[in-house]
């Protein structure tokens, strides 16, 4: 025992105690007079009379200040009394003043209350969230069916559909979708089924090789395949296997359109259809292979059955995809004659008019309506169709193939070799000859075109800088978006959760050139503010990119937060934690990798985009898309292709530094890894 303690105690023994007649305590004879006391307080007389109200009873009593023993205060002389907890270093409790009064108390009560609503969410940050989802698809979709809805009421749209290019280029349209989604479904569903239930080798190499043509812009594919394909070919060419000069080039037909166009989304039909297959159950494989089936029993009556959902969504998304697709229509259509909806937009935009606006909006219009109703067909196809699962998903192959392994293996890489691997030295073969149709040789080759590329061409080095800013700055940007965002959508549920969600999904949906047409009508005109006009300069593309890209940023991100365990942040705001310091010292870090891989993906599909910029592209704002599309139309094919080279080494090299930090990323990210 201290000496302090001795001295307390001793004094306390010391001290009379005063008693009442009952032998009770001193404390006894102060009750009645207290209670007396309350009444009267609480009848309001006196609390008028010493003005102390609601807040008078909320003041802390007024004690007077007990002088301890000198033996008593020189034992706690240097003793510091622990902090109180969950205050921070400025913060200090405050007493209200008395003017108060019970409306003070009730405002404060719920501005607190708003403050840390749902969990420790800021008052802000819903409406920060909802703004930015507004202003980025709400409003540029509004004005584009504002513009269609007009044209119906006024007859344009049935005269512009029955228009005779209005309707060769919509069945054109249906034609190269449709046979584009058929050859998808033939691809990538083979290297799906290959790589989910078989137990070939190299399955990561096979993944990353076959997502390498959907991460390559679509007018570079189209060039690739020209220069491997025809008469004129510098490879063919140079094997000897180019055919006779005179010959018509394969690719500009209906047919080389569609064939494109289901090796560009062939790995979209791939990405649905592995993650239906790498989750579903090994047991009824097994069940069904020890009541004798055979393989072809086990892959008619189990696997297809469980593939339908991955097989109709990925088709669902083929057809929507080839329907706005405008890169490869364009290299392989405008030569031909060909025009589906995207390139008559262009054209029509091209030979600007009039009524131009309206015109384009209509057949915008068209394009999101029959995109709309390719995605309702997916769901009429699954609707009433039960497909839970029961078993525990595993990645053991289903189908051990033996000898036919290598058969296989040979199969897959060759289908590899003919739709990327030669597309591509075709594609450099071009970049080294002088002109189009010179076979490469030692005399002939030359890198001539690259150094034009690179260090003569000032419309090539303008669109180099005006992509790298616009990636990069779509790229950064959206996260300041997509961090709150994806918080706010993890921790909240409901239906105003789910809006938001669905409203961030919808441009990235649909067609780039649909979009691209919503903004010039939305910025065509002046800002009612500021009265400047965004048409004509890059930053009318910028905010095109911020809402295209907007999911496609979310996406890690909000994986990120959702395999974090909410325990953390609890922690740190029960410490007293604000929710930008959970933010910087908790939350940041955790989500750094993905948010990372976010910048990476971004800046890979927005420094090559061509659709939403090849209509709000003007003079010095050409981005590399628009280069390449201008290049190739104008005859230069060494130059189209030597940028075309440089961009695919662009994709392959982020492509590798996001495999480089796949152990740090969320799972789901990248999306060739199994």
């Amino acid at each position: 025992m201290t000496r302090a303690d001795e001295i307390a105690r001793s004094r306390r023994a010391s001290a009379p105690v005063e008693s009442d007649a009952e032998g009770g305590s001193g404390f006894k004879l102060l009750e009645p007079p207290r209670r007396l006391l309350s009444r009267a307080w609480r009848s309001g007389p006196l609390r008028f009379l010493f003005g102390g109200g609601e807040a008078a009873e909320s003041r802390p009593p007024q004690t007077a200040p007990v002088k301890l023993p000198g033996e008593l205060t020189r034992a706690l002389r240097g003793v510091e009394l622990p902090a109180m907890p969950h205050l921070t270093e400025g913060d200090s409790l405050k007493v209200r003043s008395p003017g108060g009064g019970r409306g003070g108390r009730w405002l404060a009560f719920r501005w607190r209350k708003r403050r840390v609503s749902s969990g420790g969410e800021p008052a802000w940050l819903l409406p920060f969230v909802l703004g930015a989802v507004l202003l980025l698809s709400v409003l540029p979709l509004a004005r584009l069916a504002g513009a269609g809805l007009s044209g119906l009421v006024e007859g344009q749209a049935a005269r512009l559909i029955f228009e005779p290019a209005t309707f060769a280029a919509l069945r054109n349209t249906l034609i190269t979708a449709t046979g584009g989604m058929v050859v998808s479904l033939l691809l990538g569903s083979l290297f799906a089924f290959a790589v989910a239930l078989t137990d070939i080798r190299r399955k990561l190499i096979l993944s990353f090789a076959f997502m390498l043509p959907m991460m390559i812009p679509p007018q570079v594919t189209a060039l690739a395949w020209v220069e491997m394909s025809g008469p004129a070919s510098p490879l063919l060419k140079t094997l000897g296997l180019a055919p006779p000069l005179g010959s018509p080039q394969p690719l500009y037909s209906l047919s080389g359109i569609a064939l494109l166009l289901g090796v560009q989304h062939a790995p979209l039909v791939f990405l649905a259809l592995k993650a239906g297959l790498a989750a579903s159950p090994r047991e009824g494989i097994e069940a069904a292979r020890l009541a004798g089936a055979g393989p072809f029993r086990v892959f008619r009556d189990i696997v297809l059955p469980l593939a339908t959902p991955g097989l109709i969504a990925g088709g669902a998304i083929a057809f929507v995809s080839g329907i706005g697709n405008f890169g490869i229509p364009a290299i392989l259509g405008i030569p031909a004659g060909i025009e589906t909806l995207p390139t008559l937009i262009f054209s029509r935009f091209a030979s600007f008019g009039a009524g131009t606006f309206g015109e384009i909006a209509l057949i915008s219009t068209l394009i999101a309506a029959i995109s709309a109703a390719g995605l309702i067909v997916q769901q009429r196809a699954l609707q009433g169709r039960d497909y839970r699962l029961i078993g525990h998903s595993g990645a053991r192959a289903a189908f051990a193939l033996g000898r036919w392994r290598i058969a296989l293996e040979a199969l897959l890489w060759a289908v590899l070799a003919l739709v990327l691997v030669a597309p591509l030295l075709a594609l450099v073969a071009s970049s080294l000859v002088p002109a189009y149709g010179v076979p490469l040789n030692l005399e002939t080759v030359s890198l001539s075109a690259y150094g034009e590329i690179l260090f003569r061409q000032s419309i090539t080095l303008t669109a180099l800088k005006n992509s790298a800013f616009l990636a990069s700055a779509a790229a950064l940007g959206l996260l300041v978006v997509t961090v709150p965002g994806a918080y706010l959508l993890t921790r909240r549920k409901g239906a105003l959760a789910n809006l938001i969600a669905i409203l961030i999904e919808v441009p990235y949906a649909l067609p780039g050139i649909v979009l691209a047409v919503a903004f010039i009508l939305t910025f065509a005109a002046p800002l009612p503010v500021v009265g400047v006009s965004l048409y004509g300069t890059i930053w009318i593309i910028l905010a095109a990119y911020f809402s295209s890209f907007l999911a496609v940023s979310l996406k890690p991100v909000m994986s990120a937060f959702l395999q974090m365990d909410p325990s953390l942040e609890e922690a740190a705001r029960l410490a007293g934690a604000g929710f930008f310091r959970r933010m910087r010292d908790v939350l940041l870090p955790l989500i750094a990798p993905a948010a990372g891989a976010s910048v990476i993906l971004v800046f890979l599909i927005a420094a090559n985009e061509l659709t939403v910029s090849a209509l709000l592209w003007s003079a010095g704002t050409q981005t590399l898309g628009v280069a390449i599309f201008n290049l190739d139309d104008s005859g230069s094919s060494d130059l189209a292709s030597a940028l075309s080279v440089l961009v695919v080494l662009l994709v392959m090299a982020l492509m590798a530094a996001l495999e480089f930090f796949a152990k740090y990323l969320p799972e789901g990210v990248l999306p060739w890894r199994n």
